[in-house]
């Protein structure tokens, strides 16, 4: 069995037709739509494996009080959602393990909601966006005895991989994962559910963001680290991210010790700071890394880059004392604002304050919650609070970026962390020698690059700005007799700019055909070459359907100027 469990402020769902031939017709009053308030959500998928109906039902009901106590849900929402799996089991046993399901749930004083088991529904829900408000569970019964391990051939095992196909049929045309095929930047593959192959072109794209980004970190003081993908056990419950979050994390084993492959950054942060003595000359303190990191998802719920198990965060974690608190956190302000600004997006921001699961004082609550507050009213920013919907370590600022299709996706966070540094024991003495401890400011501005790249793709449809372009400049030649000539520009371009990314076609086809080729890729400059210019010592310069004829040198300093202003 597979569930993904939403603490939700709604939902809404409505029986539209019957999915299933043997299910019988539901009452009118059903038919109606429902809405539920302030609910755990549990979309369902009963798996082939689920064959033991009372064993299931008992883990089955054991993760849902769990997780309803941990949120604070006494609603529940049971929802067959069998896109959840690929493996599903039959009807009758879906059938009698939520119905069971439902009669535990209600003698144990929960409100129960059952929605229609095999009919098609139109749903829509809102989701808290808390830390818990989104966990995956795989429920699995063992059995006895032990299975015979399969045998394959390779060529077998080949063919097996080689099956994931994208299907395009309802995707939109600036959808990110047309985009990412046509323009050659990434694939999936079964063999890593959830992690993206980055493809060259791709991989040049997520570099220059990352470089975009370094830039601006280095002005303003910021030092860059790494830390390990693989740390102990001890280190996530001195965290608190082992009690809250393990069902989300990979586990190793080495040595007959736990290991977690990391889902957050910043526990090796707090490990490198605490690594030397600090003195308040060194606060703040602003350590960025570029950190990959494993969060476990059903696989029902990935979706190209946009929802990934695998992906990059532009982490960063400023050590201040508190009088440097609200200036530190204005300072991520306009650092969001400067990299949302030179893509063109609209933002919104929210503030989510102390959730009832936490941990610290009131005290440090009252401060931490204050600073944010302070920072957007003194800004006259506005802003949406959350109440409740903070991380358990601290409140926050979330960023959300309105995509294409007018959907908003939370990208940078601002989270200001009294207590990590209180489980670590971090210190930095101040002026009198005395010890101290620091306050820790969780940043992100891009979030995800996974997720942004995705964003930033549909919002472009692909024609990204010059200085991002995979392929910056192709020359084409109009005819065998132009190639020299052709040879030539390309040779003085790649000389004069030496990082420009350039390539060439070459191939006996028409121009026209060639043309195309380009457009697809999204190339923003295409210069063809034929006899008028090979004369006239220009190039026709083909830019967003535009062409204009100018000399060689002239598109040199243009392009110049465009690349290394990112206009």
């Amino acid at each position: 069995m597979k569930t993904l469990n939403l603490h939700v402020d709604y939902i809404k769902f409505k029986p539209l037709k019957k999915a299933l031939k043997n299910i019988p017709d539901l009452p009118e009053k059903e038919m109606q739509e429902q809405e539920i308030k302030e609910a755990l959500v549990v979309l369902t998928a009963v798996e082939k494996s689920d064959t033991d109906v009372k064993a299931v039902v008992e883990k089955y009901i054991e993760n849902i009080k769990d997780i309803a106590k941990q949120v604070n849900a006494k609603n529940i929402v049971l929802y067959p959602y069998a896109h959840l799996s690929k493996e599903l089991g039959s009807p009758e046993i879906a059938q009698k393990i939520l119905i069971k399901a439902e009669e535990e749930l209600k003698k144990l004083k929960f409100k129960v909601i059952h929605a229609p088991f095999g009919y098609y529904k139109e749903f829509e829900l809102k989701v808290k966006g808390h830390p818990l408000s989104e966990l995956s569970r795989e429920i699995k019964i063992e059995t006895v005895g032990t299975k015979t391990e399969e045998k394959y051939e390779p060529k077998q095992l080949l063919r097996e991989i080689s099956k994931s196909k994208l299907d395009t049929s309802k995707l939109k045309e600036n959808d990110h994962r047309i985009l990412g095929k046509q323009m050659n930047l990434f694939s999936f593959n079964e063999v890593a559910p959830g992690m993206v192959f980055w493809h060259s072109n791709g991989f040049v794209i997520r570099n220059e963001l990352i470089n975009f980004e370094r830039e601006l970190m280095k002005k303003s003081g910021y030092q860059e680290i790494a830390t390990p993908q693989i740390l102990d056990k001890k280190l996530w419950q001195i965290s608190g991210h082992w009690e809250k979050y393990k069902e989300n994390i990979f586990l190793s084993e080495y040595e007959k010790r736990d290991f977690a492959v990391k889902p957050m950054n910043c526990p090796g942060g707090l490990l490198v700071y605490k690594n030397s003595p600090k003195s308040y000359k060194d606060l703040p303190l602003k350590a960025g890394e570029f950190g990959v990191v494993h969060r476990q998802e059903l696989s029902g719920v990935l979706g190209g880059l946009f929802r990934v198990m695998q992906f990059t965060q532009d982490d960063a974690h400023i050590f201040c004392a508190e009088k440097q608190l609200e200036e530190e956190i204005s300072k991520v302000i306009d650092l969001v604002d400067l990299i949302y600004s030179k893509f063109k997006f609209e933002y919104s921001i929210e503030l989510s304050t102390r959730p009832e699961k936490r941990i610290g004082s009131d005290e440090i609550w009252d401060k931490a919650e204050k600073s944010l507050k302070n920072v957007l009213d003194k800004r006259k920013i506005k802003y949406k609070t959350n109440k409740g919907e903070g991380a358990f370590y601290g409140p926050k600022i979330d960023f959300h970026l309105k995509d294409s299709l007018g959907r908003t996706w939370q990208c940078g966070t601002i989270q200001v962390d009294f207590s990590m540094p209180e489980r670590f024991e971090l210190e930095y003495a101040d002026k009198n020698n005395e010890k101290k401890r620091p306050i820790m400011v969780h940043r992100a501005v891009y979030g995800s690059l996974e997720r942004f790249i995705g964003i930033l793709l549909e919002h472009t449809n692909g024609r990204l700005p010059l200085w991002l372009a995979p392929i910056q400049v192709r020359i084409l030649n109009f005819t065998d007799r132009n190639k020299k000539y052709s040879e030539k520009i390309l040779k003085q371009l790649e000389e004069e700019i030496p990082t420009l990314r350039v390539d060439s076609d070459f191939a006996s086809e028409t121009i026209p055909s060639k043309v195309k080729d380009a457009e697809i890729m999204k190339i923003p400059y295409i210069l063809v070459v034929g006899d008028k210019e090979e004369k006239s010592g220009k190039i026709a310069v083909r830019n967003n359907g535009k062409i204009e004829s100018i000399k060689v040198d002239k598109f040199v300093k243009m392009i110049k100027e465009e690349i290394f202003s990112r206009q």
